[in-house]
């Protein structure tokens, strides 16, 4: 089976003054499709460094990042913008959607960033705003939402243009206890009803309980996986 992200010795330093701060020491790790995986660690351990690597938001110091059979280390910038584009969904703790636009609109320009066009696919946009019970909010700006069906509508949006991968950071850090819940078990939907692999960085345990499989990290190191 071709993994859909395989990290290979994957080595992230950041240089603080004159001193050089090792934040990945050398991360190999493989997620097959269709996985459910948390990322796990205490603060300083790197996984959100790992996260942002994998998203082709950072560049590595060195090793690979093989993420859907492209190397995001050995690309240029620009191309490694079209992976992400074409490949990567995003949800982040911060729900991060345009306030100006319906739950709806919001779907639409993703579509568009992804297709360059406002033409998307409407049958899909329906099917995920089923899956995540987002019919009646769909003509809602995020205003007029709760915290928890903001973060239903920046999952939609992450998922909407059938991603190789869903890369989420800490997505029910700025939730209660009940929204958190309801956004856990959307997650897991789409795991389950659209095989849609991913990986979400967590410190919760009750979130990470959902997930298939735990990797935990420590001092820039996987320590279990």
């Amino acid at each position: 089976m071709n993994h859909i992200v395989h990290t290979i010795d994957l080595k992230k330093s950041y240089t603080i003054g004159k001193v050089e701060v090792p934040a990945l020491r050398g991360v190999s790790v493989s997620v097959e499709p269709g996985e459910f995986v948390a990322i796990m660690g205490p603060s300083g351990c790197g996984k959100s460094t790992l996260l942002h690597l994998l998203g082709g938001l950072l560049s590595p110091t060195s090793g690979s990042i093989i993420i859907d059979g492209e190397d995001l280390a050995k690309v240029s910038d620009a191309q490694r913008t079209d992976i992400r584009r074409r490949k990567i969904g995003f949800v982040f703790q911060r729900f991060n959607l345009f306030p100006t636009l319906t739950a709806e609109g919001n779907l639409k320009l993703a579509e568009k960033i992804h297709i360059g066009s406002g033409h998307g696919d409407a049958a899909r946009r329906r099917e995920v705003l089923q899956l995540l019970k987002l019919e009646d909010k769909m003509h809602h700006k995020p205003l007029e939402l709760s915290g928890g069906e903001q973060q239903r509508v920046a999952l939609a949006r992450a998922v909407i243009n059938s991603p190789a991968i869903i890369l989420a950071d800490e997505p029910t850090g700025n939730l209660d206890t009940e929204n958190s819940e309801v956004v856990l078990n959307m997650f897991r939907e789409l795991n389950r009803e659209l095989g849609q692999t991913i990986v979400m960085i967590t410190h919760n345990p009750e979130a990470a309980a959902v997930c298939s499989r735990i990797i935990r990290m420590r001092d820039g190191m996987v320590a279990d996986n």
